[in-house]
């Protein structure tokens, strides 16, 4: 069984050149990133009471797995602060692209090109990162019962995704893809979006314990994002295995 949804996969695969080009496709996501990983960073510091908050190597000695890691946008910071990061991704060519630029960058990355559930490894990682992923996996029950498989007891697991919404459909899709033009027409289907509700529901199923929950929301008069009690359209959940 496998949760690879391979149309999924061609439409970012033929966008792999872009990863890295600030003001390319994957604009969107650069913008995104520093609000993304502020809350990691700040729910990790507390989780294991890191007391080095602030410092370079703050997850020093840390297994990470970066799930659906693309061209390496998430894995790369958390590897330049002591990580010890897999990033793993069903695109070829998004992990080639990943691989050279850790390179370039002077970071050790172990990129594969597998999903989780092709992974071996069990219990291995603290932190697992699904960072915009799972609205786009066949089988999510497998796919999270896959993550929950590869993550360490009182490991944690970041979830973040596009709540199924009206307001969502005008934003993420009318807006960001047919208006603004930030992401390519066909990126998401708003019918594989999900609830907070019901991925808190699945997570629940998977014995996954919900730590909290953090609306990430778009301010266009500063050009940034921000965090927010607003779930209406993007969301990220930090939870733990017990």
């Amino acid at each position: 069984m496998t949760t690879i949804n391979k149309e999924e996969i061609q439409k970012f695969s033929k966008l792999a050149d872009e990863w890295w080009d600030v003001n390319g496709k994957f604009k969107p996501l650069h913008m995104f990133n520093p609000i993304r990983i502020e809350y990691i960073l700040e729910e990790i510091t507390k989780h294991f009471k890191l007391k080095n908050k602030g410092e370079k190597l703050l997850l020093k000695n840390l297994e990470i797995l970066d799930i659906g890691c693309g061209g390496g946008l998430i894995s790369e910071p958390m590897a330049r602060l002591g990580g010890n990061v897999t990033g793993i991704d069903p695109g070829e060519k998004n992990i080639k692209i990943a691989s050279l630029h850790s390179k370039k960058s002077n970071l050790k990355i172990n990129y594969l090109n597998k999903s989780p559930e092709q992974l071996k490894e069990k219990e291995k990682f603290d932190i697992i990162l699904n960072l915009e992923v799972v609205e786009h996996v066949d089988d999510l029950d497998l796919y999270l019962q896959s993550c929950y498989n590869l993550l360490k007891t009182n490991g944690l697991m970041f979830t973040a995704t596009i709540n199924r919404t009206f307001i969502s459909y005008i934003k993420a899709i009318i807006g960001a893809e047919y208006i603004l033009r930030w992401l390519p027409i066909g990126t998401h289907d708003w019918n594989k979006f999900i609830r907070p509700e019901e991925l808190e529901k699945k997570l629940a199923n998977k014995k996954f314990i919900t730590n909290n929950i953090k609306g990430l929301e778009f301010n266009p008069i500063f050009n940034k994002w921000k965090k927010s009690e607003n779930l209406s359209v993007n969301y990220i959940i930090c939870s733990f295995k017990n």
